[in-house]
């Protein structure tokens, strides 16, 4: 049975620093010394304390957040994969869809296919005419249209 210990604040705050580097530094290559000179630990005792604060490594911490952030660029806009692949901090296309099709399950050029038709926009449910009696209420005189 594994035996819990509160973690002390100043080193809960050293590591949560350490974490927000790397999720904001997610667009550029970081490495784990940065990371850990970040929280003012040795590399390996860092890698240990954030992988049992956090349950999962940095390494993972970082790929997940790419991909999160790789997943948004291609719902939000048209930029090509090639731009995407950059914007999230790797250097080689197709490294970057080797990885995406590993966490999404396909492809980045199939994901934007299919997930588009699924993101909906939140004003669509909005009438494109105002009906009389919502004007009428609401004291409008013109028509929206």
């Amino acid at each position: 049975m594994p035996s819990y210990r509160l973690m002390d604040h100043d080193l809960f705050v050293r590591l949560s620093r350490s974490r927000e580097l790397l999720a904001h530094s997610f667009d550029r290559p970081i490495t784990l010394d940065e990371a850990a000179r970040e929280a003012c630990l040795s590399k390996y005792h860092y890698l240990r304390l954030f992988e049992r604060t956090f349950g999962e490594t940095p390494h993972a911490f970082l790929r997940r957040r790419r991909f999160e952030e790789a997943r948004r660029l291609l719902l939000a806009g048209d930029l090509p994969v090639t731009e995407i692949c950059f914007e999230v901090g790797y250097e080689n296309v197709q490294s970057f869809s080797r990885f995406f099709h590993q966490l999404a399950g396909c492809p980045p050029i199939e994901y934007r296919r299919r997930a588009r038709p699924l993101v909906v926009n939140p004003f669509d449910w909005l009438p494109r005419v105002m009906p009389a009696c919502f004007r009428h209420y609401f004291g409008m005189i013109r028509n929206f249209g």
